[in-house]
């Protein structure tokens, strides 16, 4: 598996794969708590593509946000 940190950005969008990865879940947990506007914050580039942000990951697991 890839890295999620791609060289040159600061704070990178991961896609709902490389987040769940991150976070050692699968990503249909997090497709779960999507709908239930639990998780992770989350956003939507577009009109259907789905990304989370690294920080936004990082203050899940430090407790800044919780399920």
């Amino acid at each position: 598996m890839h890295s999620p940190h791609h060289p040159g950005s600061a704070d990178p969008l991961l896609t709902t794969k490389e987040a769940a990865a991150y976070l050692s879940l699968q990503p249909c947990t997090l497709e779960k708590w999507r709908s239930q506007k639990k998780g992770p914050k989350s956003r939507k580039v577009g009109s259907k593509v789905v990304r989370y942000q690294l920080s936004d990951l990082d203050a899940f697991i430090a407790g800044g946000d919780h399920v």
